[in-house]
């Protein structure tokens, strides 16, 4: 384990690339399902695997997802772009080369927002988005020496997402992927599931003394299969090259794969140079032209996007940097949220009840909010229930909101009725209990006056008690006040 006054010597330096497979059903170039999980080697076709006399034909909507993505981005738009051979060769890679983007790519430039843990906002910058298809999959079954290959996922539509060197912790880059998967998610041109592999990602790391200007040389990190893991195998990355470098030795440029269950990494091969590519343009594909007919088509189909609403919902709702964070960590969320907001104006209640009772309800039985049994007017009407003071906030999420879910019909109001809930909030009514119990506990009230201020909780629940939990806490403490303190 390094020193920390060794390791504070150097700055971490970090690009990532990721990769988001496209929620298109057929491929980029062939009429092939994309369809996840289906047996190996079931949707391919001659296209798919290359075979002599065929011609790819580029999926329109792998066009527009791309743009979107730039759009979202700030990104600029290439209105004539053209696909390139990357040529190597791999098992998993049916053609033997792979048709991707090399000059021009759709997207140029753009930032990606990201918020850390302690509220500090940055801006990573993107180097560029292009699309490209993806390559079969090599699988090593335990105990067999031979790889077999499946390719399915050949022809699959990605995009790659590539980030300037901006990044320069791990915890900068985890929030990078974190808000990459939201952009994609609210596109809904991807679905972000790493553990399927519809978003890997690759780390280039580099290390350099603080106050340096130029970069260190670079290793890219494969084989991570979470956004923890990358963390991870970044950490491990910057204290290897650190470690290597205190020693005098020489860092390699080279492809690493990461191992989380040892937390270490191992060498793959040597990075090749783009030469090593020999990429040149795509001859079976005509240039693609983007009229700014279709790119306002494009723009027109935007969504909100989860900074709009991040901000929207601190500044219009007034909600704390957290409770907008969490919002809108999840698209269908955030939108039933806005949508209860035009029902109530307590929006802070609102949000409690999002981010408690309903996500712990749609955790347990794996529920999407869609699902959800209880209307956003059904829950404003129990939220101004509990803000008029008719009933608790205790009654209302134990007792009236697990009658709501079983999805009766039954009025939030007619509820606290039929259960006796509805507070008694009249002052003539709750002076005697106040005034028994101050007279039941003559010693506790002696204390009180003698400073124990902290008393006030023990009155308040032997009030609650005798009222049978239908005393207003509002109306009995202000009773209380005023008896103890004359």
């Amino acid at each position: 384990m390094l020193r920390e006054e060794i390791k504070n010597k150097y700055q971490l330096v970090v690009g990532l690339e990721v990769h988001a497979q496209l929620l298109t059903e057929s491929k980029i170039f062939a009429s092939d399902s994309t369809e996840y999980g289906n047996l190996p080697n079931r949707q391919v076709s001659v296209i798919t695997l290359g075979h002599p006399g065929t011609l790819p034909k580029l999926n329109k909507k792998v066009i527009e997802y791309a743009v979107k993505m730039g759009l979202a981005c700030n990104s600029e738009i290439t209105r004539y772009t053209i696909f390139s051979r990357k040529n190597y060769f791999y098992p998993d890679l049916p053609k033997g080369f792979q048709i991707t983007q090399d000059k021009g790519p759709i997207c140029v430039g753009g930032v990606v927002p990201i918020i850390l843990s302690d509220g500090t906002e940055k801006e990573i910058r993107l180097n560029r988005v292009h699309m490209e298809e993806d390559a079969g999959k090599s699988i090593h079954l335990a105990g067999e020496i031979d790889t077999l290959v499946d390719f399915n996922r050949a022809g699959t539509p990605l995009i790659e997402i590539v980030s300037e060197p901006d990044i320069r912790t791990s915890e900068e880059a985890y929030a990078f992927l974190t808000e990459i998967k939201k952009i994609v998610k609210y596109l809904e041109i991807c679905d972000g599931n790493m553990e399927e592999g519809s978003l890997r990602c690759d780390a280039n790391v580099s290390v350099m003394l603080k106050g340096a200007t130029q970069y260190g040389k670079k290793v890219e990190i494969k084989n991570m299969n979470s956004f923890r893991n990358v963390a991870r195998a970044i950490e491990h990355e910057f204290e290897r090259q650190v470690e290597l470098i205190e020693s005098g030795e020489t860092i390699v440029s080279e492809t690493r794969t990461y191992d989380p269950t040892t937390g270490s990494s191992s060498s793959m091969r040597t990075k090749e140079d783009l030469n090593d590519y020999r990429y040149f343009p795509e001859p079976d594909l005509s240039p693609v032209v983007i009229s700014e007919e279709w790119l306002n088509s494009i723009k027109s189909q935007m969504p909100t996007l989860p900074k709009e609403l991040y901000h929207k919902f601190m500044d219009v709702y007034g909600l704390p940097s957290y409770d907008a964070s969490f919002l809108t960590e999840a698209k269908e969320i955030a939108l039933w949220f806005e949508e209860l907001c035009t029902k109530t104006t307590n929006y802070k209640a609102a949000s409690n009840w999002v981010m408690g009772p309903i996500k712990s309800l749609l955790n347990e039985y794996a529920l999407h909010i869609k699902d959800f049994p209880i209307k956003t007017e059904t829950l404003a009407n129990l939220i101004a229930l509990i803000d008029d003071g008719k009933v608790s906030f205790t009654a209302a999420s134990q007792k009236i909101y697990p009658e709501l879910v079983k999805a009766t019909g039954e009025a939030p109001l007619d509820i606290a009725k039929r259960l006796n809930l509805i507070q008694e909030s009249d002052e003539g009514s709750l002076k005697p209990i106040v005034e028994s119990v101050l007279a039941e506990n003559s010693g506790k009230v002696a204390e009180y006056k003698s400073g124990k201020k902290g008393l006030m909780g023990m009155f308040m629940g032997e009030v609650m008690k005798k009222s049978k939990g239908k005393a207003d806490p509002k109306v009995a403490t202000k009773l209380l006040t005023e008896l103890l303190e004359n």
